[in-house]
């Protein structure tokens, strides 16, 4: 790793292995839990924003843009759910309040305007490039395949956090407020995930 790499992983929090038997394989159906709740959640904020602004006239360009960042969050779900599958892993309980929770977020943000619906984006894949990242430095040794997909994925959210910000993230009302809300929101629910 280079010093700046250094710096970054430093910044991080990646948790200590776990002492004990069976510990790795714990902390690795806690990982593929999150993972799945989030791109299921991604999936329903997208579909909700779509669904709200393919209605509106002159909103063709960002509905179009809706439909293939939705299908990509569908590629990772798809994705996560077969991983649980693999490894015998149970999604989180919390699913059935995600999905209200999620299409809530993206229906209302997308209902404020169009540039509060990219602010969601925004915050929403900020949240999840970094856990991303946190995922990769911790799995990178053990699980150099699983690291290689988390580097794509983290990837595609990147470019979906960087098209919100190019499309007017920050002029949405309230940008600062609504930013932090959802970003402690996607916090909580990634610890939720986690244990539920």
């Amino acid at each position: 790793m280079t010093e700046a790499s250094d710096t970054v992983a430093a910044a991080r929090r990646i948790p200590l292995p776990r002492p004990g038997v069976g510990q790795t394989r714990a902390r690795m159906a806690e990982m593929l839990r999150v993972d799945h709740a989030g791109e299921f959640a991604a999936v329903h904020i997208y579909r909700a924003q779509r669904a709200v602004l393919e209605c509106r006239k002159g909103k063709a360009a960002i509905a179009a843009d809706l439909t293939e960042m939705e299908g990509h969050e569908a590629v990772h779900l798809a994705r996560f759910e077969a991983l649980l599958t693999e490894n015998r892993v149970r999604p989180t309980a919390m699913i059935p309040l995600w999905k209200l929770a999620a299409t809530a977020l993206g229906a209302g943000t997308a209902l404020i305007s169009e540039k509060a619906a990219h602010a969601c984006t925004e915050a929403v894949e900020s949240v999840i490039e970094q856990h991303y990242a946190d995922q990769i430095e911790e799995v990178r040794d053990r699980d150099p395949e699983l690291a290689a997909e988390l580097t794509k994925f983290r990837e595609e959210e990147l470019a979906h956090h960087d098209h919100a910000i190019a499309h007017g993230s920050r002029e949405a009302p309230g940008y600062r407020l609504l930013s932090s809300v959802i970003k402690v929101g996607c916090k909580a629910a990634i610890k939720i995930s986690e244990r539920i």
